[in-house]
């Protein structure tokens, strides 16, 4: 297993995976806090529909919902530790800036089909996020 966390490939298949379900869980705590009542397929309002079926809904949009957010954390996991590893490995150090970078570029690249300004935006805040999390990480215990 230390091999495979030294790689950029082993990096980003880890931070993927946990990222996934990380998300899933905090989709499924979402999910189950959503004060919404759904329509049935008729139009007729989910508090109206038998236990069963009640039940049998929930649990569907719950696990849809849940499935999602896994996913989206999962690849952003994924596009900013692999990221993160290359800029690395091209600098040849370990320092607050590669994170800054991999922030920003990650950011960007989620915001661009939303166009230019939003992937300034999303590069802007992904930075921001990574340099104050980085930051945290790396100050001294005492």
């Amino acid at each position: 297993m230390n091999a495979a966390m030294e790689s950029c490939a082993g990096k980003t298949v880890v931070s993927g995976g946990m990222g996934f379900l990380l998300g899933g869980a905090f989709g499924l705590f979402m999910a189950s806090m959503s004060y919404d009542t759904p329509l049935g397929a008729s139009g007729q309002e989910l508090t109206k529909l038998p236990l069963r079926e009640q039940l049998r809904r929930g649990f569907k949009d719950m696990g849809s919902r849940s499935y999602s957010s896994a996913k989206n954390f999962g690849l952003i996991g994924a596009m900013f530790a692999g990221t993160e590893c290359c800029i690395e490995g091209f600098r040849g150090r370990n320092d607050l800036k590669n994170g800054i970078a991999a922030g920003c570029i990650t950011g960007g690249i989620l915001g661009a089909k939303a166009g230019p300004q939003a992937a300034g935006v999303g590069c802007a805040g992904f930075a921001a996020f990574s340099a104050a999390i980085d930051y945290y990480m790396r100050l001294p215990s005492d």
